[in-house]
């Protein structure tokens, strides 16, 4: 009976051999392993990638004797992340074309190395894994590791680096503009009010719709609202040095500031909307542009009952054009709705969505479609244990050849 062909692997992702001792992966056969580990070791007595390799090189000695066995270590990229990974697979893929292996014993000396098992797994069977770390530093080895993905993340990463960079620049455009700190502390009050509420969340989801590329049509519209929203602004503040000194009423004095603001900041938001508009009609998404239909209805409604509301508290208008124009926004508002949701559920029920899988957004199988409710206007969805479910149609994110549901 032939001896079961196993391989040990050693794992050196953050290339600590090639950086310190200048022997590059992979280091096969384990005589090789031997002498770079005592180098390693001997430029560096407190590296744990030296007391891996000879963790390895034991595992090797103590399965030898019954299976043909083989030993190699790996090494990835000080950079880490997929530079690492790609050279791991590299490397991987050639100790596998001289040495055929049934499975394989893997051997890491940290947290991060445990990232590459999949990369292992893709190509050979993992019989078991072991970790060698220092027992003094176990703990504080894996906590960083961890502290150090969380940073990756955007939502911590926002929050570790993001206010601190918020809050420096807010204080230095406050001391040009002669505020001192009440404009920093005011922007500052509001980002954390809506981190608190979770509105933070839905309004950079919001903004991740939009895709800008030089190679689309929409770029050129996106373009052309960065101006526009430059002006507003620039308009905005003009008023506001104007209106300060001779008008000591707040509530009059936001008005002059909003209705300056409301001159252009309703057309770049406009262009916006458009340009989008375009990229679903180019990509085929005709159901996604309902969404964005009520937008521009919504930025519209909006710019007229805000401008009444202006002129109302400037005295410029009666209180009954703005209850008139509050009561016609909602109208169209309703009537808006409703025609869109007729078109958007129109434009599902045409498509064939029978028999497609449905994802969530983070890639979870949820099961396949087995059937469209055009009057409540969900799709109905079967799991792999047989269960029914009922998606609305809002949920739906993306349609191809998979389903995408948030």
């Amino acid at each position: 009976m032939a001896k079961k062909r196993i391989l040990v692997l050693c794992v050196d992702r953050d290339n600590d051999l090639y950086e310190k001792v200048k022997i590059s992966g992979p280091v096969i056969g384990k005589q090789a392993n031997i002498d770079a580990a005592i180098k390693l070791a001997l430029k560096d007595p407190e590296e744990t990638d030296a007391n891996t390799m000879f963790e390895a090189v034991r595992i090797y000695d103590s399965i030898s004797k019954e299976s043909n066995a083989e030993i190699a270590t790996l090494t990835g990229d000080r950079a880490l992340g997929y530079f690492a990974d790609r050279e791991i697979a590299k490397q991987i893929d050639y100790v596998l074309r001289n040495f055929r292996a049934d499975s394989c014993i893997l051997v890491s000396d940290g947290a991060s190395d445990e990232q590459i098992m999949p990369i292992v797994q893709s190509r050979v069977k993992i019989d078991s894994v072991k970790l060698v770390v220092m027992k003094q530093a176990k703990e504080l080895e894996k906590t960083y590791f961890v502290l150090l993905e969380k940073l990756k993340e955007p939502h911590y990463a926002r929050i570790v680096w993001g206010v601190p960079a918020i809050i420096i620049l807010l204080l230095i455009i406050g001391e040009m503009l002669g505020l001192g700190w009440k404009l920093p502390a005011l922007l500052i009050s509001i980002y954390l009010f809506l981190m608190g509420f979770g509105i933070e969340e839905n309004i950079i989801r919001s903004f991740s719709n939009f895709q800008f590329s030089v190679e689309k049509l929409s770029f050129i519209l996106y373009l052309s609202a960065l101006p526009l929203l430059i002006i507003s602004l620039v308009l905005g503040y003009q008023e506001f040095l104007v209106r300060a000194q001779e008008t000591p009423e707040t509530l009059k004095l936001a008005a002059y500031v909003l209705l300056r603001l409301l001159l252009l900041l309703p057309w770049a938001v406009s262009l916006i909307i458009l340009g989008k508009i375009i990229d679903l009609l180019h990509e085929r998404k005709k159901y996604a542009v309902v969404k964005y239909g009520l937008y521009a209805v919504s930025v519209f409604i909006l710019w007229a009952v805000f401008t009444v509301a202006c002129q109302w508290i400037l005295a410029g208008v009666y209180f009954s054009d703005f209850v008139e124009t509050l009561i016609a926004g909602t109208v169209v508002a309703f009537i808006s709705l409703r025609v869109m949701e007729k078109i958007k559920v129109d434009l599902l029920t045409s498509m064939k969505l029978e028999s497609k899988e449905v994802l969530t957004e983070l890639g979870a199988y949820i099961g396949k479609i087995v059937g469209v409710d055009k009057r409540k206007g969900f799709i109905i969805v079967q799991t792999p244990f047989g269960h029914r479910l009922d998606f609305d149609f809002d949920r739906i994110s993306d349609i191809g050849e998979r389903v995408l549901i948030k």
